[in-house]
């Protein structure tokens, strides 16, 4: 009999390394997976990775074609605008729902985040990735709304993969990550000061000089 704690600890696995070679690039969009290739890869029976497949058909980052196999989602200019069009209009309302509402633990957590930041030089950089979605979580976790923490959770991983693609199609200036570091200071601050007026500005020009809108031109001359 399989141990619970085993096999959960394998499901996990399979999940968070397919989900890391996903992110990362090392599956590239388009890519078909075979579980069984990919089980003696990962190291794992195929019965934790049709788990991970399916938690990740789920979030958007593969789709099930078949009982054997699956392909990593593809990439496109309408998907990314269709994001963009989200976080365009719910990032600033978190930001300046997060001011109004935040406690002295959500400051904790956006202090915290903040110090973890470190400038996007590589998109491979999934350290850098992390802890760029860390701090946009501790923002809209703060807003402290179910159903809109529940909505830009569940796009992130999607959002990221977008964000990849506008990293690596137009590299940032030194000017772009200045920039950037001061927006992410400026919508801590004005969370923490419970401006939520200025933390809904900031949050606006921070999603419209974003890395996702920068995908979507991208791909438009791909």
């Amino acid at each position: 009999m399989v141990n619970p704690a085993v096999a959960l600890t394998k499901n996990a696995y399979a999940y968070d390394e397919l989900r890391r070679r996903i992110l990362t690039g090392d599956i590239r969009q388009g890519s078909v997976l075979s579980q069984a290739q990919l089980a003696k890869e990962i190291g794992v029976s195929t019965t934790p990775l049709r788990e991970a497949l399916r938690r990740l058909a789920a979030e958007g980052l593969v789709q099930l074609e078949s009982h054997r196999d699956a392909r990593v989602a593809s990439l496109t200019a309408d998907e990314a605008r269709d994001l963009y069009v989200i976080r365009e209009n719910l990032d600033p309302l978190a930001a300046g729902l997060a001011a109004e509402s935040r406690t002295p633990a959500d400051i904790a957590d956006i202090e915290a985040a903040l110090k973890q930041l470190t400038p996007l030089h590589d998109a491979a950089d999934l350290a850098a990735m992390m802890a760029h979605r860390e701090f946009h979580r501790a923002i809209y976790t703060a807003s402290h709304n179910p159903p809109l923490i529940g909505i830009l959770e569940g796009l992130w991983d999607k959002a990221d993969r977008y964000r990849r693609i506008g990293l690596q199609g137009q590299k940032e200036s030194e000017n772009d990550r200045l920039r950037v570091q001061e927006e992410h200071v400026h919508i801590a601050d004005a969370v923490v000061a419970g401006d939520a007026v200025r933390a809904r500005e900031i949050m606006q020009r921070h999603v419209a000089g974003s890395l996702g809108r920068r995908a979507i031109a991208v791909l438009e001359n791909q």
